[in-house]
């Protein structure tokens, strides 16, 4: 069991580690308590709870910020960065906030009588303590709905910048994720305008994330001044108390002010200006190695170092920070040269500075020939983008010298698989005082260290066992399939794979390959064993229990082309024989499995990707191939532009599985990709290369699998010693597929001692020898489960894991005999949360409580069709219309006295309200109040502090006011539309009938000309731009003051028009309401 520390615990040692030296945060602890969340003032200084910033701290820093700017340009400025942005596209508003975080606001002002402008700093990056920093606790912030309370939240001048939520240290962090991180963004979307890093933490494991990353993209920080020390990751989740913690790590290694400042200013990026990107510890650790070397440059005679990242751990990334913090914080006029050896490398590096707005997309700096290269080289250009094939020439000449400079930095990509001899030594030639980094996630070793000769020490180093640890990248597990015809463990000479690496062979080597290794070559191509291989392709592949992409890695092209063929055969047969087992399987679920199976089968696409060459057709024919249809499809495009790249990297894409045999087998990224078939001898970096296509992280992915045909796991050993070392020394990140079998035996054994301190016991209910009684403990099993929140989504979180990694294992553990006897009750379990099982109690208990809300439920005609047929599958899930009017409530209330499940029912009730308050709220955003009272129901339950028949009273006497404010729309002779406008023209004000009667007329006429001139007003993204607002904005004025009564003042009419403008974008960005259909 793990140690506890309480969630005060860890929040008090923060506050107090910030509080001290060498810190010395400002520390301001807000009223956790609930009946204080409407109080001000509260300290803050805030004029509402509504407000994100700390408005005082923030006028007082910008002032001592900018000394030069008069105070009444500060004050428009904080005024406007007080605003409520929750009506924004808050991704939008993050990113144009960053941009004036870093780069300044610009203003007008007058100087000698003529108008100038100048710029106001919301952060000095130039004195970091300059700034001023406050962590403040359990601020209450009012939401759309409800109010929120953010365990800590850390400002730099009075703007909220680093978001930590806390847990226990024995709830799991992602459940942070799940239950709050995702809860704030819903419901104080203001709170993540200004917000750069999320941190979520139980004080044993603490995760960094952009907020709005995927939970699979947060990452860890636990290495503070260097990548050199060393971890001791089991001690740090053994800790009993927060000093030892991953918390402390986070806060000496991120929050220091300096460290804060810099990640802030040179370590966020956004891609397209919509996805966030922040720095990993390895990436910011590593960039400022770099930046060392820049420095010393003169010391290290232009040899800056090897970058060497692994693979998938976001290298590419790292090159542009480097850049971009090179030509920010250095002076000098630096200029970069980028050098890859392949067209799609250069494409894809150039894209990633284009898209993080690096460089503008209509900037030249890509060379299209040598000459033009060389032009470039001789002007200042701030990028250039080459292949380093481009600096080839005339070999009776000796290479010109092209500039002298040595503020150049050549920024040299996978260099070890250029052929450096005569390119680099001309590159060298032509820039003899540039500056060299070469970045690298499979350097050359041994006794072939060209890299470092050329470029000089690692100067940062994180290595394919270190990501995965990280979970940078996922773990990757090898499985040995199909017995080999004729290869023996030995049969890889070092020259033979060294050629066999080579798509497009000269004489010399097709030669040397014949004579000397004909044997291997004809065994691997042997036509008895492809077809074993094709037909186990054929049966793996759409059992996989991840359906991500696959790669099938052949010996040379003209194998690729014959291993599609006979992949496409034996597909076909494999499809006849799994129609033949639907239609004999015994069971209802094996028939549902084989449909799946084959259902994938029918929308998998496949395709070869070859490089192109000479005469290839004739080649291919002799070969007694045809190559001609595979190279149409290799260079068609879609009608919507996308080549056949796009269609492989977009996981929706029915082009599902690829073979290749030296193509995309380096810097090619599909995240989706999970699974690599081996059947070509590799060794070393290409090894490395190649299988690291299956590690990286993508939602719902727990793993990569290797397949390997052909037994190249000794030389992976041996690539992995050399590349992949943990930072114990020990470990291999890519594993046999026994150990992630065994990963399922531990969740399993995490399952059962969860369930045990519920008092469940697994092993009790497994021993029972009758299966209907084994039936019934598993349903009160249940029951106990779903009575409290935070149980059932504990034990989600755990059953999640267990299911993932169960079909990460798929097919290999049906071949492998596995059992384990917990297992099955686990799976069982899963099927009543996930409404997956047919359990006919369990299904009877939601059953007479969805019979009670039935009138309420209007199922579709195929669900109602569905339920016919299995009568005990109904439930009140699946796709309905809720009907308040129609519920019994006086038969719910006898319905729980005699209930069996008693957690069961309420839970489906909870469920119940959950849908009809959405649906509710969507159509009126006044009825918070219910919403509030919903979830004090609901906390004061989960607290302990109500009894099971006093909350479900509770949630019927709701539902009973549910019902009547359902109804209220006819009741005042208004449209629901109509409703919502009249409720936000009286929120807060008191009416006599008469001036009730002019607010329903004005809400009645201005949603009328509202609708009547949609197409007008309502125009695509109208609410991105300030001409079809202000538009809006006038009609609205218009219609209101002809109908509102006199008592609406110049204050609550302008009032009252801020109030549905923002209300009218909010449908708008968030896609809801009768505006947001428009």
């Amino acid at each position: 069991m793990r140690n506890f520390i309480s969630e005060d615990d860890i929040e008090q040692a923060i506050l107090s580690k910030l509080k001290e030296e060498p810190l010395k945060y400002d520390i301001l602890i807000c009223d956790p308590s609930p009946d204080k969340r409407d109080v001000l003032p509260d300290g803050t200084g805030r004029n509402s709870k509504k407000e994100c910033v700390l408005p005082d701290v923030m006028l007082s820093s910008l002032k001592r910020v900018n000394p030069t700017i008069g105070e009444d340009k500060i004050k428009e400025i904080v005024k406007t960065l007080r605003q409520d942005y929750t009506g924004t596209d808050i991704v939008d508003t993050n990113y144009k906030l960053y941009r004036q975080i870093r780069n300044n606001i610009k203003i007008t002002v007058r100087r000698n009588g003529k108008e100038d402008f100048d710029f106001v700093k919301l952060i000095d990056f130039e004195h970091p303590k300059n700034n001023t920093f406050t962590a403040v606790s359990q601020m209450w912030i009012q939401g759309k709905v409800y109010y929120r309370r953010p365990d800590i939240l850390i400002f730099v001048n009075g703007m909220p910048l680093v978001f930590i939520e806390l847990k226990n240290s024995i709830v799991k962090v992602e459940e942070a994720y799940n239950k709050n991180l995702k809860d704030y963004m819903r419901d104080i979307p203001n709170l993540f305008a200004f917000n750069q890093i999320c941190v979520l933490s139980n004080g044993l494991e603490t995760k960094l994330g952009a907020f709005n990353a995927t939970y699979d993209y947060f990452f860890e920080w636990l290495k503070i001044d260097s990548e050199k020390e060393k971890l001791d990751r089991e001690a740090i989740l053994a800790a009993d108390n927060v000093k030892d913690s991953s918390v402390r790590y986070f806060i000496d290694g991120l929050l220091n002010k300096d460290r804060l400042i810099d990640y802030i200013e040179n370590f966020i990026l956004f891609e397209n200006q919509r996805i966030k990107i922040i720095a990993k510890n390895h990436q910011y650790l590593g960039v400022n190695n770099l930046m060392e070397s820049v420095e010393n440059r003169k010391e290290l005679n232009g040899k800056l170092g090897v970058f060497w990242h692994t693979q998938g751990s976001g290298k590419s990334y790292s090159m542009v920070m480097f850049a971009r913090k090179v030509k920010r914080k250095i002076a000098g006029n630096f200029s970069f040269l980028v050098i890859t050896d392949r067209e799609d490398l250069d494409t894809q590096i150039h894209k990633n500075f284009v898209r993080t707005e690096v460089i503008g997309s209509k900037e030249e700096c890509q060379p299209k020939d040598s000459k033009q290269l060389r032009d470039f080289l001789t002007t200042n250009k701030a990028f250039i983008f080459t292949l380093i094939h481009k600096f080839r020439y005339d070999k009776t000449k000796k290479y010109p010298v092209l500039s002298t400079r040595d503020d150049i930095i050549v920024l040299v990509d996978e260099a070890h698989r250029t052929q450096y001899k005569d390119l680099a030594e001309n590159m060298r030639t032509a820039l003899p005082n540039a500056n060299f980094v070469a970045f690298t996630g499979t350097p050359l070793l041994g006794t072939k260290r060209l890299t470092n000769q050329w470029f000089g020490d690692y100067v940062s180093e994180y290595n394919f066992a270190q990501s995965v640890e990280d979970g940078s990248t996922v773990p990757l597990f090898y499985s040995r399939r199909v017995p080999e015809v004729g290869l023996e463990n030995d049969f890889l000479d070092d020259d033979v794979v060294d050629i066999i690496e080579e798509e497009n062979l000269n004489e010399d080597e097709t030669r040397l390959l014949e004579n000397a290794s004909s044997r291997i070559i004809e065994v691997i191509k042997r036509d008895d064993r492809l077809d074993k291989v094709a037909q186990d392709i054929a049966y793996h592949f759409p059992r996989r229990g991840f359906l991500g992409k696959g790669m099938v890695v052949s010996v040379d092209k003209y194998t690729a082309v014959k291993m599609y063929d006979k992949v496409q055969h034996y597909w076909a047969i494999e499809k006849q024989n799994i129609m033949k087992d639907r239609n004999t399987a015994s069971t209802k679920e094996e028939r549902e499995q084989l449909t799946r199976i084959l259902a994938y089968m029918n929308k998998v696409e496949m395709a070869v990707i070859i490089s192109e060459e000479n005469d290839e057709e004739a080649k291919f024919a002799k070969q007694g191939l045809k190559i001609s249809e595979h190279r149409a499809k290799m260079k068609e495009i879609t009608p919507d532009g996308r080549d056949i790249e796009d269609r492989f990297k977009d996981p929706n894409d029915s082009l599902q599985l690829v073979f290749v045999c030296a193509m995309w087998l380096t810097g090619f990224d599909v995240k989706n990709l999970s699974t690599l078939y081996l059947d070509k001898p590799m060794k070393g970096h290409t090894l490395m290369q190649a299988i690291a296509r299956a590690n990286r992280v993508y939602p719902g992915k727990p793993a990569g699998i290797i397949v390997d045909y052909v037994n190249v796991f000794k030389y992976m050993k041996k690539a992995l010693t050399e590349y992949a070392t943990g930072d114990d020394g020990t470990e291999f990140p890519a594993k046999d597929i026994d150990q992630l079998i065994s990963y399922i035996d531990g969740t399993i054994d995490e399952a059962d001692s969860f369930l045990l301190s519920l008092d469940i016991d697994l092993k009790k209910i497994v021993a029972d020898s009758n299966t209907l009684d084994k039936l019934d403990a598993l349903r009160s099993a249940y029951d106990t489960i779903v009575a409290k929140d935070g149980d059932k989504e504990k034990f989600k979180v755990i059953l999640n894991t267990l299911t993932n990694l169960y079909e990460a294992s798929k097919p290999e553990i049906f071949e492998k005999n596995w059992s384990n006897d917990k297992f099955a009750p686990l799976v069982y379990l899963h099927g009543l949360f996930y409404h997956t099982i047919d359990d006919e109690k369990v299904a009877r208990a939601r059953q007479k409580m969805s019979q009670i809300l039935d009138g309420s439920v209007t199922a579709r005609q195929d669900f109602v069709n569905y339920v016919s047929e299995e009568p005990t599958q109904y439930m009140i899930k699946g796709t309905k219309a809720i009907d308040l009017s129609k519920v019994d409530v006086e038969q719910l209330r006898k319905e729980i006295k005699v209930a069996k499940y008693k957690a069961i029912e309420i839970n489906d009730l909870k469920e119940y309200i959950e849908q009809a308050l959405e649906k509710m709220l969507n159509r009126n955003c006044t009825r918070t109040k219910f919403s509030e009272r919903f979830k004090r129901i609901i906390d004061s339950y989960n607290a302990g502090g109500t009894e099971n028949e006093d909350y479900y009273e509770q949630l019927v006497k709701l539902l009973e006011e549910l019902r009547q404010e359902d109804n209220r729309a006819n009741t005042e002779g208004l449209t629901e539309e109509e409703l919502e406008i009249y409720d936000l023209l009286i929120a807060g004000k008191k009416l006599t009938q008469g001036e009730e009667q002019k607010v329903k007329l004005s809400a009645k006429n201005l949603y009328k000309k509202l609708v009547d001139n949609r197409s007008s007003l309502l125009v695509v993204d109208w609410y991105k731009d300030e001409q079809p607002r202000a538009k809006l904005k006038y009609e609205v004025e218009l219609s209101l003051n002809d109908d509102l009564p006199e008592s609406y003042d110049k204050a609550a009419f302008d009032s009252k028009v801020s109030l549905l403008m923002n209300h009218f974008v909010d449908m708008a960005v968030q896609g809801y309401g009768w505006i947001g259909a428009a």
